[in-house]
Parts: C-alpha cells; structure tokens; sequence
C-alpha cells in the first residue's frame, strides 16, 4: 500500500501538499504518531483525508459511516467537516488502535460526533439494516480487509439514500491490481472488486488516482 498519492514524483508530490494541503494541526500530531508505528502505511494520506473532507461537505452530509478506523485519521478528518449535529458511526475491532483514534478524537473535540462500534463490521452493517437505518447514511468510507469489500459494498449501498456516496480506499493497491503476476488474496479481491463496480448498473462511479486509489460511488 502506499500513504502517498501514486505516479507523482516526490518532488512534484511535496509541490501538491505544499499548495493545496491546508491540514489542521491535531490531524498533523495524529499522523505523526501514525507514522513511528510498525502499519503506519495503513493511515490515508493527508491529501486524501482534506478530500474527503470536502465531499462531506459539498454532500452536506449529517450521518456517515466509516469501516475500518485504524488510528482514526479519516474518521477525525470526516468528524471535523461534519456539522455540530453530524454522527460517523466508525466501524472496527482493534482496542489498541482505536485507543490512539479517541484520544485524538477527544483532544480535538468531536468525540460526542463519532459512536465507535468494536465488532466485526458485517455484524454492525447488518444491525444497522436491522434496525432499520437503511437509506438513511449520506457518505460511507470503506477501508477495512480486502477480501470483504464486496460485502461491505453491497450493505453500504443499502444503508445510502439517493444521492448518496460511498468512497473505497486502497482501489489501487500500490499498483498490484495491474500486475497480473500478483495473485494474493487481498490483491485478487481488490481486482475482482474493481471490476464487480465497473459493472454495476446500479451506481455512479469514478475511481481517483489520489493517494492509493479512491473509487467513488453514488447511489442515483
């Protein structure tokens, strides 16, 4: 995977951030303790986090959903563009990563924004259909194992109304998918997921060469 968006050279890349990247300082203190720990290539990249923000925005979104939280970059990222009366039902299972995410969470003041489910995601997905969320989530963040993608997919398309939009991280996989050579399972899922959207009447898609590849979906 890569933190860093792909094809630009670093000092093109450093040129991007340098002129567009307007990152609030507590996001900045989270991806620097991100970055000494062992998966800190697992964090989004700032560029993408500011991005995100901003369709959130544009969205005017009040209810959002994030499966797969890590240290909580993204989640903090979309809590901050959503407004006072927003709720991001963050979706994980690790206790010692997530401990990292609330703390940052509490310091800069959205923790009562963010409800923070430890489960497997599936189990959460499918209680909030059972209770009756669907249709009722303006954006979805998707970044979580591979090989469960589709199945995310296909129960965040469900929880989204109309006009909604889902983005899935890693769509690019550090360039991994375009390598037929490369047959891992994570790898394989991830091509095999790109092209179940490609596919899919049902939606609205652009995939983004930002950082390691966003697909964006909406819901007409």
């Amino acid at each position: 995977m890569s933190n860093k968006s792909l094809g630009l050279s670093d000092r093109l890349y450093h040129y991007l951030l340098s002129v567009s990247l307007r990152e609030p300082e507590i996001l900045k203190q989270l991806r620097q303790e991100t970055a000494t720990m062992p998966n800190c290539n697992m964090q989004i990249a700032p560029e993408q986090g500011q991005f995100m923000a901003l369709l959130v925005q544009l969205l005017g979104a009040q209810k959002a959903l994030e499966i797969g939280v890590f240290t909580g970059y993204s989640s903090l990222a979309v809590a901050l563009a959503l407004p006072p009366g927003g709720k991001l039902i963050a979706c994980d299972i690790r206790e010692d990563y997530t401990a990292i995410a609330r703390r940052y969470w509490q310091a800069a003041g959205v923790a009562y924004k963010i409800d923070l489910r430890l489960a497997p995601a599936l189990e959460t997905l499918d209680a909030l259909l059972a209770a009756d969320h669907a249709g009722t989530f303006d954006f979805v963040f998707i970044d979580a194992d591979k090989e469960n993608y589709a199945a995310y997919y296909e129960r965040s398309l469900a929880l989204i109304h109309s006009g909604g939009l889902i983005a899935i991280d890693n769509v690019l996989w550090d360039g991994a998918v375009a390598d037929p050579a490369v047959q891992d399972a994570a790898t394989v899922a991830i091509r095999d997921f790109n092209q179940k959207l490609y596919q899919d009447e049902r939606v609205r898609l652009s995939m983004v060469p930002i950082a390691d590849g966003l697909t964006l979906v909406m819901k007409p």
